[in-house]
């Protein structure tokens, strides 16, 4: 089963990312077949290998991509950003000091 290209327009990131693995699979599956034959000497095996290998780097680079498109999604959901896990506690109360300082400095 050749696996080139993957449609990933109006696919979640997730998706994308299960779309990845299973083209990496199956290239993977593939090349392991083509290897068989260049083993067993069948020496037309050796462009089906070649093709199979550059077919597995993509699917690795697509794998790979969108797994980092996930995890950032994952931190932003969390509320990390660039490393930090923001404290929304810290800053309601910090935002209720400085509006509790705005109104006393009205004189109301």
């Amino acid at each position: 089963m050749k696996v080139t290209s993957v449609d990933l327009e109006g696919a979640s990131s997730v998706e994308a990312l299960e779309m990845a693995g299973a083209m990496y699979r199956d290239v993977a599956e593939e090349l392991a077949v083509a290897m068989e034959g260049l083993r067993q000497g069948e020496l037309a095996e050796a462009k089906t290998a070649r093709a199979a290998v550059r077919d597995l780097r993509a699917a690795l680079q697509l794998l790979l991509e969108e797994r980092n498109r996930v995890e950032k999604l994952r931190r932003e959901a969390a509320g990390v950003v660039e490393g930090q896990h923001l404290d929304f506690d810290a800053a309601r109360t910090e935002i209720g000091r400085r509006l509790a300082c705005l109104r006393d400095a009205s004189g109301r």
